[in-house]
């Protein structure tokens, strides 16, 4: 089991942020994680990479109980892309020196490399259509392409699990249809880890995504199978009546109701 949460809960100052939320994420699977801000999102993200422990229920990731578990080796599983994670990075730093610190899941390079390490960030930047500018610093990057250099990174100690912490925030219409067609090519690769997509925004949500967790709250609305979960009338629902939602091909959009 990838991740298996079992009625886990979250309190700060007096406020539950997170409240009875059972989850489980099968290997092979992927997911869309959906919710507005002050949902719980990142909330239970921070929980799943060990950053936080639920102050109720129990959380095994990658089989791998709290509590029993190394969290810094836990976290080497696990790739994680996400805007903070961007910012922390050196500017002038280049997109393969990039890559290749995610074998160590570290800011900067401080370990020894192999011929082997730097091939595979070639093959990845290449993967992710970032080889034209991988010798350029990554600070002068747009943000699309330092999003694909990021998943790069993500990847480049094999994961078994990749979450992409609303990866389109900050993206032109363009830069971000070219980000999710990526991200659709790698998850019907076979050899692809498991995937958990995290956003608001129902129009970026792939066919990829077989299975949908809705947090509205800091509780899970609902959870399954995305063909029965992602309707215009389910997630109108969702939303509140103060929006539309509407199916286009295999993706929905949403406007609010005039």
């Amino acid at each position: 089991m990838i991740i298996d949460a079992s009625r886990i809960s979250w309190r700060r100052e007096n406020k539950e942020v997170l409240k009875d939320v059972t989850w489980q994420v099968r290997k092979g699977e992927h997911w869309s994680l959906v919710g507005l801000n002050g949902s719980g999102k990142t909330t239970l993200l921070k929980m799943i990479n060990g950053y936080i422990w639920p102050t109720s229920g129990t959380l095994s990731v990658l089989d791998q109980p709290f509590g029993k578990v190394d969290l810094r080796e836990l976290r080497k599983q696990i790739g994680w892309v996400s805007s903070a994670l961007a910012g922390r990075l050196r500017p002038q730093e280049n997109p393969e020196s990039i890559v290749l610190s995610g074998k160590f899941a570290s800011i900067g390079l401080y370990d020894a490399l192999t011929d082997d390490d730097r091939s595979k960030a070639k093959e990845l930047l290449a993967l992710l259509h970032c080889s034209s500018f991988s010798d350029r610093p990554f600070g002068t990057l747009s943000e699309g392409e330092k999003q694909r250099v990021l998943i790069a990174r993500a990847l480049m100690a094999s994961p078994e699990l990749l979450i992409l912490d609303e990866p389109c925030n900050g993206l032109d219409i363009f830069a971000r249809e070219r980000l999710l067609s990526m991200v659709q090519q790698l998850a019907f690769s076979s050899d692809a880890p498991t995937m958990i997509f995290v956003t608001h925004h129902v129009g970026e949500i792939l066919p990829c995504f077989d299975h949908t967790l809705l947090l509205k709250a800091g509780t899970v609305y609902q959870s399954g199978l995305t063909s029965r979960i992602m309707t215009p009338e389910n997630m109108t629902a969702f939303y509140g009546d103060g929006v539309i939602v509407e199916q286009h091909g295999d993706r929905l959009s949403i406007a609010i109701r005039s």
